[in-house]
């Protein structure tokens, strides 16, 4: 079977215009856009160009950071979304640090503050170029949530100003290594999902890290991974809710209160253990798969999205929704029929289906799918291949499913054809599923003699599909009679 299929599973995107709209709504984006716009001469900034302390109350009061939060976290706030204004060009920053004299000392304690060219990307850009600001907004805020907590970091200060990383126990690349892949599972459960219809439990996407698919029953040492794992992912999923990548629900501070009174030994009121919710839910929102997707993509992941083959060929349409699933493979094809005329698109899949490698029969078997979504337009072209030896009898059964007239009936050479065809192709699709177990029994009860007249068919796939049906038989006088007739096809070389 081939092995160059897709490893994940196609995603279905909103249009860019409609992404580029999520990306402006996005709480911090939005912040950095209004402190980007409320910038100018008299705007100071310290070494690292952040903004000094002095302006930052009335960053936050432009911000709407008041009353409802906690004494600082406006200021915070408005310091984090200032620090993705830089980072993303929206302001450019003239760091008093760079205007350093000889003797390394600044001659400004402070810096000034230009506008930046991305703030033009707002009124101007293409939907295109504003996702582009928002993935560098992204970036800076994965940064921030894979950097040490500010409790460790505070102790590692040294005497003189440095920092030491060794002392933190973190490892850069492992964090970001962590929390890369926590967000490729999240993106994988989300498709699995049907795309995001429902949040993650904190608890699963943890343990879809730490516990080894193998491991019946976690240890306890396990479940404490898991534990601090979840601790983590909830600082980490706060910080990247506010860019618009997921829907987080956080973790129920009642659970903090219940560790720590455990070990003090204090009584907490009592919790519903059975609800899951309470442990963190999460979502990727559109935009968060548009983004993970975007992250894949540049770390040369193959992470196709439902549009990706609307301009290619039929034979690259065929072979590319050979392995999505169901939905996705008719939102494709949908996609593909819409830029042709009925009768063109079915003769160019007609063409397509035709050959004799490996992908070819689940070629034929989703080209007969994808004529079912042109409907009766394609019947003059259908007709053409009626005596085609590879595709006349996909033809019969599609114009008996229409309900078509005149039909000739088929040779009986093209009736086993079509059965050796038709199972290699369900071979190559799912394996050996229960369903094919069924097709199966009953193309050999409905046909007596079956094998005898299988080994002779010049089908590429004849004797693999006899040792399948070897396999699936669950009479073994038929399963036997499988075994010898795959040994005759293969000896017939």
């Amino acid at each position: 079977m081939p092995g160059d299929r897709p490893t994940l599973p196609p995603v279905r995107l909103p249009s860019e215009a409609e992404l580029a709209r999520d990306a402006l709504a996005a709480p911090l984006l939005a912040r950095a856009v209004r402190l980007a716009r409320w910038a100018g001469p008299a705007t100071r900034v310290g070494p690292g160009g952040e903004l000094v302390d002095e302006q930052l109350p009335a960053a936050a009061e432009l911000l709407d950071l008041g009353d409802e939060l906690s004494e600082g976290d406006g200021e915070a706030y408005a310091s984090e979304a200032w620090r993705v204004a830089v980072d993303t060009g929206l302001v450019e920053v003239d760091d008093p640090d760079e205007n350093a004299g000889p003797d390394g000392a600044a001659p400004d304690a402070e810096g000034g503050v230009t506008t930046g060219e991305q703030l033009g990307v707002l009124t101007s850009g293409s939907p295109q170029d504003i996702l582009s600001l928002w993935l560098d907004a992204l970036d800076v805020v994965f940064a921030d949530a894979t950097a040490p907590v500010l409790d460790d970091l505070a102790a590692a200060i040294g005497d003189d100003g440095e920092i030491d990383l060794e002392s933190l126990d973190w490892d850069p690349e492992l964090e970001a290594e962590f929390l890369e892949g926590v967000l490729g599972n999240l993106y994988l459960l989300t498709l699995a999902e049907g795309g995001g219809e429902g949040p993650v439990p904190l608890p699963v996407l943890a343990a879809s890290m730490i516990v080894p698919d193998d491991m019946g029953e976690p240890t306890d040492d396990v479940l404490e991974q898991v534990s601090e794992a979840m601790m983590r992912l909830d600082d980490q999923f706060r910080l990247l809710e506010p860019i618009g990548l997921v829907s987080y629900v956080p973790v129920d501070e009642a659970l903090m209160m219940e560790d720590a009174e455990d070990t003090s030994g204090a009584s907490s009121p009592p919790v519903d253990e059975e609800d899951v919710t309470r442990y963190g839910m999460v979502r990727l929102t559109p935009l968060g798969l548009y983004g993970i997707r975007s992250r894949m993509l540049e770390a040369g992941v193959d992470a196709p999205a439902v549009g990706d083959l609307a301009d290619k060929d039929a034979h690259a349409l065929l072979d590319g929704v050979a392995h999505f699933p169901e939905l996705s493979a008719r939102a494709e094809t949908e996609q593909w029929l819409t830029r042709r005329a009925p009768a063109e698109a079915a003769r160019e899949l007609l063409a397509a289906a035709r050959g004799t490698d490996q992908g070819a029969p689940l070629r034929r078997l989703h080209c007969q799918q994808a004529l079912s979504l042109v409907g009766a337009e394609a019947e003059s072209a259908v007709r053409e291949v009626l005596d085609d030896a590879e595709l006349g009898g996909l033809a019969r059964v599609w114009l008996a499913e229409l309900g078509a007239g005149d039909v000739p009936p088929p040779p009986e050479s093209m009736i086993f054809w079509l059965a050796i065809d038709t199972i290699a192709a369900q071979l190559d699709a799912e394996g050996e599923p229960d369903e094919l177990q069924e097709l199966v029994e009953g193309l050999v009860g409905q046909h007596s003699g079956f094998f005898e007249a299988a080994w002779r068919v010049e089908h590429p796939a004849t004797a693999e599909v006899l040792e399948a049906m070897g396999r699936l038989h669950r009479d073994r006088t038929a399963s036997k009679d499988a075994r010898k007739a795959a040994f005759k096809a293969r000896s017939r070389g």
